[in-house]
């Protein structure tokens, strides 16, 4: 179940990443290995890239492409070299996960280009089956924090078209009724909860079974990537100096008061599939506080359009208001067929200009330290902290221990049962685990 559920989890990061892209665009429907652009004239030059989505028609509107399609498009202009697409389909793949066939395909030899999970990066990283993009020229731009998430054993393996971050989505009108404060400290968002549960609302947060995990690691980990000494304690977690489980505790005690008191119903929450389950609640002013990511506040299937003010904020901290950031990310095949021609299209698809258009198609955070993202109003909280530089990352290839397939996990044995010392023994198997 472990490994199952991990890969299952990191697959939703893909997932989020394609809707939103598919929110703005076209929903595209391909076969493996199909490439749908059909050119009169073969391409002298080509490179494989494996992906959950393909391209749409040659004959489709700029407007209903996709913003990944955009710089595909782009890139295909600009170096003269073709893309096509292999594609990935779960009734083709039957139960593989999306995750599983990225490592197959990766360690075959099977593609020259890959959209890849978090924790796939890292393990493949590891591996050395993949190709060291430091030297593109987009390298040059990228934040911080994309760089540290995508940085394995000094080489920079993979490059994302976006940040996804996570935070709480919050009615603005409800806490305003009662005059709430949004919360920035722990105990602040404990004491919300109280005031909404004695004023009907029965249960304050609406939680599923994959995004719980950002108050743990929200709360583990802040001190972690702004205290000024993350190298230092990474370096301790990772040689066994300091115990993983130690992080993890405040958050999993946080957790289980909230169940304790009813902000959160655990059995609901281990039932629940994200946005689908406490998503109708939120809409309908039931439930006045959710958690989600960046793109759900502006697709309209999501939260993108409520009645009421929708204010996007970081989970509480004892260093304030908290993201929690996750990317999905591109990478080149190490034993690719079309090494240099992969890396060129690449550095195209993930340069400034390229970035852009992807921008102008999906409101996100750009990975390029060049581009300001221009939100809408909700989602400025969550943007200015970013800007800032205070973040939490739900997923570090530099940690040892995978971590948000692993704490969602864990969250969901404590959610069905499981005591806070009992999920923090799990923590320490796993540590355990990585030293071996």
């Amino acid at each position: 179940m472990k490994g199952n559920l991990k890969k299952t989890t990191a697959s939703l990061l893909v997932f989020v990443m394609v809707c939103g892209v598919s929110a703005c665009g076209t929903a595209i429907k391909t076969n493996p290995g199909e490439n749908l652009i059909h050119n009169d004239k073969k391409e002298e030059r080509t490179v494989v890239l494996f992906s959950p989505m393909g391209k749409a028609d040659a004959d489709a509107e700029n407007t209903l492409r996709t913003a990944q399609e955009r710089t595909i498009i782009m890139a295909e202009e600009k170096t003269g070299i073709g893309i096509d697409f292999n594609t990935y389909t779960a009734e083709d793949y039957q139960e593989k996960t999306y995750d599983e066939v990225c490592i197959d395909r990766v360690r075959s030899g099977m593609d020259d280009v890959y959209l890849l999970n978090p924790d796939v990066v890292k393990l493949l990283g590891e591996e050395g089956g993949l190709a060291d993009l430091s030297g593109l020229e987009a390298a040059k731009d990228l934040r911080e924090i994309v760089k540290m998430a995508n940085t394995i054993d000094g080489k920079l393996v993979a490059i994302p078209q976006e940040i996804v971050a996570y935070g709480l989505f919050i009615n603005k009108d409800v806490f305003d009724r009662y005059d709430l404060k949004l919360p920035e400290q722990p105990q602040e968002l404990l004491d919300c909860c109280k005031v909404l549960k004695e004023n009907g609302f029965e249960t304050p947060i609406g939680a599923n079974r994959w995004w719980l995990e950002n108050f743990v690691l929200a709360q583990a980990f802040a001190d972690l990537y702004n205290g000024g000494n993350t190298e230092e304690e990474m370096e301790a977690i990772n040689t066994g100096r300091a115990k993983l489980s130690d992080y993890m505790r405040p958050g999993f005690e946080y957790l289980q008061e909230m169940i304790d008191k009813g902000y959160i119903d655990a059995k609901t929450a281990y039932t629940y599939e994200a946005i689908d389950g406490e998503g109708p609640d939120f809409k309908a002013q039931k439930t006045p506080i959710v958690m989600a990511y960046w793109g759900a506040a502006n697709a309209e299937s999501s939260y993108g359009k409520v009645d009421f003010d929708l204010q996007v904020i970081g989970f509480p901290t004892k260093r304030g208001q908290m993201p929690v950031v996750a990317m999905t990310g591109y990478g080149v095949n190490a034993k690719a067929e079309h090494l240099e021609d992969a890396k060129d299209v690449l550095d195209q698809m993930v340069s400034d200009e390229a970035l852009s258009l992807y921008m102008e198609t999906n409101q996100v955070i750009s990975p390029s330290k060049n581009l300001e993202t221009d939100c809408k109003d909700a989602l400025k909280p969550l943007n200015d902290k970013i800007d800032e530089g205070v973040y939490v990352l739900g997923a570090n290839p530099n940690l040892n221990v995978e971590q948000w397939g692993n704490t969602c996990l864990i969250v969901r044995e404590l959610l069905n049962g499981a005591s806070v010392d009992e999920c923090m023994e799990r923590f320490d198997q796993l540590q355990e685990e990585s030293l071996q």
